[in-house]
Parts: C-alpha cells; structure tokens; sequence
C-alpha cells in the first residue's frame, strides 16, 4: 500500500539544537499514528516540517506516493494537510468564525463557516461561539476553534498536538470515536499526546522520539504505559511522592466573590498544607476566577482575605509581597514574554530583583539559571528567548520561577498541560513539596488524573458555578465529570 506520508532522514538544525536527527516516518492512508517524546525531543519541529512551517535541512518528503516539497501551510493545505497546533494560531482580535474561515478558500465565508462550525459542533461536541472574539476566550475554547478549522478543512492527513487537554473524559471518547471515524474513512491522523493511557487507546503504532532521533516504532497496544514511558525517557519514570500533610489554619477565603456573567456568587476555603483542585471544561469560568484571585482583575463586592488579611482590592503586586503567587495557563504572553530572555523573564514577578528602580542584573541571571538547574529546564542558557523553549520546557521554568519565589499560595492553571511524563511528575512533586512546606495550592485542570493523583479536595466549575468541595477518597472520575455537565447536589463544602 502506498503511504500517505513519507518523511525520509529529516535533518533540522537549529543554532543551539540539532531538533530532527535523520528522523525517518511513515504514516498508512485511514492510520492513527502515534508520535511520543519527551519535550525537547523534536516532535514539533517535525510536525511543523509536515505542515510547511519550518523548512528541512536535509531529507526528503513524500505524500500519496509522489515527492512533493512543502515550502509553506498553504501548500501544506493543497495536499490536504492540516494542523491543530499546541500553541495557537488564532488572531486574537478576529471572531471564531473570521479565523476560521481564513485559509479555506473564498467560497468560505464567515457566514459559511458559522453554519459548518454548528453541525461539527453538533456532531463532535465542540461548541464554541463563532462569533465571539478569540482574545474573549479562554484557552480550551481557542483549542477547539483549532480543531473545528482543520475539521473543516476536510484533511487527508490531520495532526493533532495535545488536543484532549481540555475536554471531559466523555468528551475525549466523543473525539476519539470521531477519529476512528475518520481513519475508517481513509483521513490518516498524526496524534502527539503526553497521555500515554490515550495512545495505548487510539493508535495502531507509535513512533518514538528521544534527543531528536527515531529510537523505536511500536504497535502501544502491545506495550504497557511504564514500557512507553521507558521508551520515551531511557530510564524508569520518576514516581509521584506520597503527601500525607494535613492540612493547617484557612489561608485564602473567598465569600461573594462574583465572575463575569456568573448567575451566583462564589464561595470557598483553601488551607494551609492543602492542594485543592478545580475541574471542569475550559470556558466555564476558570480563567476569570484566577484572574480576579491573583489581582488582575477586582470584584467591589467580593469578600477575599489572606492569612486574616482583606485583599480584594491589593494589586497582583501587593499580592505577590503578601507570598500569593500565581502561574496562568498561557505560557506565552501571559506568563512570560516570547522575545525576552529567560533571566530577563524571571524579572516579571522577581519584585525582589528590583532595588530603587534599579534591576540587580547579577542575582537575575542566578536566579534564571537555578531555577534551569532545579527545574531540568532545556534551553540554551539564561539568555535563551522564552519563545525559543519547548512548551514543556518552558511550562517548567515558569512554574519553577513562582516556587524559588517562596509562596505562601500558589495559583496554577493546567500546571502539565503539553508536558511529558517525566516533566510532569516533576511539577507534580514540586507542588507536593509546596504543600508539605503548609503553602496553599489552588489548582486548575482539565486533567482528572493529575487532580486525583495531586489534590486533598476536588470541586468542578460548571456554567461560572461551583460545586461543594469533597475530599478525593470520597469522588470517582465519573462523578466528577457529570458534575463537569453542572449536575450536582446541594452539598456542605
């Protein structure tokens, strides 16, 4: 049978990183081909090679049989390539509807697309407003108007880059059916995910990526997630500590706090020594709720104290100096600036680097270059540009930046998304160590295995409502993705 796509000794070099080693792929008409490796190991690279993003070094490209070279995306979309990229490429100041219509051809209007969008939204579960302005969106929605824009490209070859991060296991099986669908109708799909339980489920092989080269092609149905994890990292993955701390005196209450378009207040009490976990799907709330909890925005009529002390109205400043730290779920942007340096990036919330108006340039690059070290961050130095990091690299050095910074709370949203299993554990330990040191840890996640394995309590944010906060040992994963649909009882927090 003749491939879909063939990638033959793919070279890509980078000043500080040899990214694609002879990487050599094969990819079968209606397959589910799995791509695993940790970050930094060359998968994006190559699937932006694929999709006419980044230009080879050396190798050669076929699809359907004939060499072709894919100099650009376009001519990545003429072969019937599309990409759900990681990190986003939406207009922020475009409609749902006007993004999505950009680069499908002139017959797609936004008026077009908005009634395509709604009977793909019907069919996948993949709502989203399409006229709603992308900067208004929380990042799980801004994923899904990726994948509605590929979907409506009518790909012969779809990759996707981490695209269940934000959806409810219900959905995630929705999606998954969907692909089945397509390969059974001959569509061949690239999948990239970090979930190794996900590729065990959905592709019948698996390419393996370690240090930009190809170190194995596996049936994952035939293999155990520890032999993946192995084959992923060289080594034993590292394990999850275990964290029996109880929890201390209340550090953050929150009472009348209103979101944005809420229909009630909200209320609730995060500990001393406790990791308390928020799940739900991306665009009920979570993003405005951290917002209004790390200063960003206010509420007049909210009622928030720290440590005894009101903080309603302090800024994400004077929040910082009462030790209430905070790690948004856009790495980039938000949590750092792409075109500055990492030592330079660590000044965003280093208060402490700053003396007089004058920045302390030595104990900047110190700063930058332990949390490198603590935190096993790849990057090329402490002069390296935020944008030049992977996602996971760069999603650990700013979660190492917050906890070198010694919060007495840290706020976190979607601290593994994108992240291999060895990073991941990694944060996953450091925010058990937070927890162990009493430090209050709030956790938002569309990964119910990441809050089960992380939190003490567990509560869901549905349609900018809260439900009662329950202790992990008391809730299963089922029950709490009914709860993510808004269903729950009137319960004591």
């Amino acid at each position: 049978m003749t491939s879909r796509l063939s990638l033959r000794e793919i070279v890509k070099r980078y000043p500080t990183v040899l990214a694609n080693d002879r990487v050599s792929l094969e990819v079968a008409p209606g397959e589910v081909h799995a791509v695993l490796g940790e970050n930094g190991a060359g998968k994006s690279t190559l699937m932006k090679v694929v999709g006419g993003e980044v230009r080879p070094d050396a190798g050669s490209i076929a699809f359907d049989g004939r060499p072709v070279a894919i100099d650009s995306p376009r001519a990545a979309r003429q072969l019937g390539i599309a990409m759900v990229h990681q990190h986003f490429a939406l207009f922020d100041t475009l409609t749902v509807a006007e993004n999505i219509a950009l680069g499908l051809g002139a017959d797609m209007t936004p008026a077009t697309v908005a009634a395509r969008m709604a009977e793909l939204a019907a069919r996948y579960g993949l709502d989203v407003p399409s006229q709603a302005r992308v900067h208004d969106l929380s990042m799980g929605e801004r994923q899904r108007v990726e994948i509605l824009r590929a979907l409506l490209a009518q790909p012969k070859l779809l990759i996707l880059d981490e695209p269940t991060s934000v959806l409810t296991p219900q959905a995630v099986d929705t999606l998954f059916a969907t692909l089945r669908q397509l390969a059974a109708d001959g569509v061949s799909v690239l999948f990239i995910s970090h979930k190794l339980h996900e590729i065990r489920a959905l592709a019948t092989r698996c390419t393996v990526l370690r240090a930009g080269r190809v170190v194995a092609t596996v049936d994952p149905r035939a293999e155990t997630e520890h032999g993946l994890a192995r084959l992923m990292i060289g080594a034993d993955p590292p394990q999850i500590a275990a964290h029996e701390t109880p929890p201390a005196a209340p550090r953050l209450v929150v009472e009348h706090l209103h979101l944005p378009h809420g229909k009630a207040p909200l209320a609730f009490t995060v500990h001393s020594g406790e990791i308390l976990g928020i799940a739900g799907i991306s665009g009920n709330g979570q993003r405005e709720l951290m917002t209004l909890l790390a200063g960003e925005a206010t509420d007049a009529a909210a009622r928030v104290s720290f440590d005894g002390q009101p903080i309603s109205q302090l800024s994400p400043r004077q929040r910082r100096a009462l030790g209430l730290r905070y790690v948004p779920e856009e790495r980039l942007r938000h949590g750092s600036v792409p075109e500055l340096s990492l030592a330079e990036n660590v000044l965003l919330t280093g208060d402490d680097l700053r003396r007089r108006g004058w920045i302390r340039w030595a104990a900047m690059r110190r700063f930058a270059a332990r949390v490198i070290e603590l935190f096993g961050v790849k990057a090329g130095g402490v002069e390296a540009q935020a944008r030049s990091l992977s996602g996971g690299n760069l999603q650990k050095f700013i979660v190492g930046r917050e906890i070198e910074g010694v919060p007495k709370m840290l706020l976190i949203a979607q601290p593994t998304w994108g992240v291999d299993v060895g990073a991941a554990a990694a944060i996953r330990n450091a925010l058990i160590r937070l927890r162990e040191r009493g430090c209050a840890v709030l956790v938002v996640s569309e990964d119910l295995d990441e809050l089960f394995e992380l939190c003490d309590r567990i509560m869901v944010m549905a349609e900018r409502r809260l439900s009662p906060a329950l202790p992990v040992r008391e809730l299963s994963v089922a029950q709490v993705g009914q709860w993510m649909a808004g269903r729950w009882e009137a319960a004591a927090g």
